[in-house]
């Protein structure tokens, strides 16, 4: 077992494929990604599957889907490959058990016998006499030769690495700056549980090592894991990457995301409609301040990176903020792009819209439209039977049918503009007089798109159909 040779930037994401992606986590990969991209160096993906009974293959896999969604490659891989797989904990299993055999052998770590409930007893004594619930070192005393005796007795064992007292573990966070912990605040922690499974904090950090990982950002939630992390890789010999934690990501309820509770999942953005770029230009700024304030795409956002600008502070997710991200996307898709989103978002367009005009009906509501559900909507309203708004209803009972017969007479007008004069010299309306029960006639609302696309995007025929409707209405209403 050695480390890599470390000639440049290196980072990684390590997923545990127990769950579908969320915003927070996502954020973690995109950081890693951009730090990577930014020094030319390589990012890697690893899969923590080592929790059997909660990681699934199908987990992984959409994990994989959301990540090169959000336009997110990798160098290494459990999928791609590379010189230091494999890439799912769950085939790492000789290198652990080397790296078990190594520290027992040097008598950095020991075996121990303790049961769950005495150790939770101990924690809660601990606890209540105001000391850190650290482990009293129950089997730390235990000769080799009693502790050989109760294995092959077959009595089950955890595996504890011996922390050295009265130390100082210091390391220079990415984020937080100088940070600085006592081992005797730590105690002997398991690194490989009773049931010889590897601790998380075990392999994750063996396989940092092992992978040549130079620099690995992560959630504030592991800082505890750091100070234990370093004992343990230098206690193998490995040179440690450099750490930063990041600020956790919480909701408008001021809790933490959590892919357990469903929170902010990268797979529902997507499905609801959510463009990838709007989804990295949110992440891209949650915790980061960023040089730029305008949309970015990844290059950019790459060049501008720098782990010294990630504040401490929670990042708050924001659904408005992502709404404004997701309009400057949509800004910058052609009318036929536009479309296309629209019909993957909302099937059901291609037979509402009649055939030809998906481009046009795309240009037409652009600016009223940030997911597809809501275009779906606008042709309902346009090719559709529902009954208009009470506003729609009220604005067109007080132009009255004279209006209506007026409106239906200029519907052949080639533009809204010769229409509105055929129609203000028959009734003498002008303005919002005028333009107010059009528009209510024409789409059942009193606000919406630009009126005169509207017109051309409806064509004649459309028109006069939408106008004898609302003239239907209000003679019925009148009876």
């Amino acid at each position: 077992m050695r480390a890599m040779p470390q000639h440049e930037v290196v980072t990684r994401f390590a997923p545990s494929p127990t769950g579908r992606l969320h915003v927070g986590n996502a954020r973690t990969a995109l950081f890693s990604w951009l730090l990577a991209r930014r020094a030319g160096g390589r990012f890697l993906l690893r899969i923590e599957d080592t929790d059997r009974g909660r990681s699934d293959a199908g987990h992984e896999a959409a994990l994989m889907e959301d990540l090169r969604w959000l336009g997110l490659d990798w160098d290494e891989g459990p999928d791609v490959g590379g010189p230091h797989g494999p890439y799912r904990q769950s085939a790492r299993g000789a290198l652990y058990e080397e790296a078990f055999a190594r520290l027992l052998a040097a008598g950095a770590a020991y075996p121990c016998f303790c049961a769950e409930e005495k150790l939770a007893a101990a924690r809660a004594r601990a606890r209540a006499a105001g000391r850190p619930p650290r482990y009293p070192g129950t089997c730390a005393a235990l000769s080799a030769r009693e502790a050989g005796r109760r294995l092959a007795a077959g009595e089950p064992a955890a595996l504890r690495l011996r922390v050295p007292a009265g130390r100082e573990i210091v390391w220079q966070d990415l984020v937080r700056g100088r940070q600085a912990v006592r081992s005797d605040a730590l105690g002997d922690f398991v690194i490989r549980r009773a049931d010889g499974t590897p601790a998380f904090l075990f392999a994750n950090a063996v396989d940092d090592a092992l992978m040549g990982v130079t620099h690995v950002l992560r959630g504030e939630d592991h800082v505890a894991n750091t100070p234990r992390q370093l004992l343990l890789l230098e206690r193998l010999g490995l040179v440690p990457p450099r750490y930063g934690h990041l600020p956790l990501l919480v909701g408008a309820d001021g809790r933490p995301l959590a892919k357990r509770r469903g929170d902010a999942a990268v797979a529902a953005l997507r499905e609801a409609g959510y463009l990838p770029g709007a989804v990295r230009n949110l992440l891209a700024r949650l915790g980061h301040r960023g040089r730029e304030a305008g949309w970015l795409e990844p290059e950019a956002m790459a060049a501008g990176f720098d782990p010294a600008r990630i504040g401490r502070a929670p990042a708050r997710y924001d659904a408005q903020a992502l709404a404004h991200w997701q309009r400057e996307a949509l800004a910058r898709l052609g009318d036929e792009a536009l479309w296309a989103w629209m019909g993957t978002g909302a099937p059901a367009l291609a037979a509402r819209v009649p055939p030809g005009r998906g481009a046009a009906f795309a240009a037409a509501v652009r600016d009223n439209v940030l997911l597809p559900r809501e275009a779906l909507v606008w042709a309902e309203r346009l090719w559709g039977e529902g009954a208009p708004e009470p506003e729609a209803v009220a604005a067109l009972q007080g132009a009255g049918a004279a209006f209506l017969e007026a409106a239906l007479a200029a519907a052949d007008a080639p533009d809204l503009r010769q229409a509105a004069a055929r129609i203000a010299a028959a009734t003498g309306r002008r303005g919002r007089a005028l333009y107010l029960p059009l528009r209510a006639a024409l789409t059942g609302t009193t606000s919406g798109p630009e009126l005169g696309a509207l017109w051309a995007l409806l064509g004649p025929e459309g028109r006069r159909r939408r106008l004898r409707q609302a003239l239907d209405r209000i003679r019925e209403e009148t009876l």
